[in-house]
């Protein structure tokens, strides 16, 4: 298969960033498969076959940018956005250093490995429901923190109470009756509990607020991606828990970010 003929394979399936992908699946095989002879189902085929039945292309890599930063992933572990890139970028402008930072929800870890890239001095936890992301943010985080298994802050230990300077949420906001109008991709490959936010889409991100004062130090701030309908109710909340709300947004990226500032101590 030709160059050419990929990216015609590619857009033909609707992939609108073809010639990137191109370029990113033929870097996945060996030199040798840049020009597979007719009829050869060697390495490259496959993994075109995989795109055009819609598998999310950094689930074929085996790795998604994010930040600069170049992290692996796995089938059935959510896919960090690059809009999401806007939650760290806030968080790296207000966290302290050295800071305890908490990664919920973590996925892959790229929040939480994000923001300590950017710092000197980090104490590093991450925490997710699925043992699939759990295993997958464990490669990426290393020796560098602790990646715990369980429901949000159940499986924390006692001693982060009131410590952690940074915490980090990619929840699931998306309302329960809105998945079946996302991208057949996310729908169909990423785990069901990784994009459904309940009714309003804000199940998951009315628990990390309500128990994020308990955990948070003074001064910590709580930062949450979320949608720009969303936002005015998710600020609410964030007053509602004690904490000093604010907001940011990056229109061009889609992004909107709540953050909440735990009060320092008198």
């Amino acid at each position: 298969m030709t160059y050419t003929e990929l990216v015609e394979t590619l857009r033909a399936a609707g992939c609108v960033f073809a010639e990137d992908e191109a370029e990113l699946l033929l870097d996945a095989v060996s030199a040798d498969a840049r020009s597979y002879p007719a009829g050869d189902r060697g390495g490259l085929a496959e993994l075109v076959a995989r795109r055009v039945a819609g598998e999310p292309l950094e689930y074929i890599l085996g790795w998604v940018e994010f930040c600069g930063l170049q992290l692996r992933i796995d089938p059935g572990v959510f896919v960090p956005r690059q809009r999401t890139e806007l939650l760290v970028e806030q968080a790296r402008l207000l966290s302290p250093d050295p800071a305890v930072v908490l990664d919920l929800c973590c996925g892959c870890g790229a929040l939480g490995i994000a923001l300590g890239s950017w710092l000197q001095h980090v104490e590093l936890h991450a925490v997710d429901i699925e043992q699939a992301a759990v295993e997958c943010a464990r490669e990426n985080v290393g020796m560098a923190g602790e990646v715990y298994l369980g429901d949000l802050f159940q499986p924390l230990p006692d001693r982060l109470r009131g410590r952690i300077d940074m915490l980090l949420a990619n929840v699931p906001y998306v309302p329960t009756a809105a998945i079946a109008f996302m991208p057949a991709e996310a729908r169909e490959h990423e785990p069901l509990v990784t994009l459904d936010g309940g009714v309003d889409g804000q199940d998951v991100m009315r628990r990390v607020i309500a128990e994020a004062p308990a955990w948070l130090a003074p001064g910590g701030r709580l930062l949450i991606e979320t949608s720009t309908a969303q936002a005015p109710a998710a600020l609410d909340l964030l007053a509602a828990a004690g904490l000093e709300p604010a907001l940011a947004e990056d229109d061009e990226r889609g992004a909107t970010v709540i953050i909440g500032r735990l009060a320092d101590r008198l």
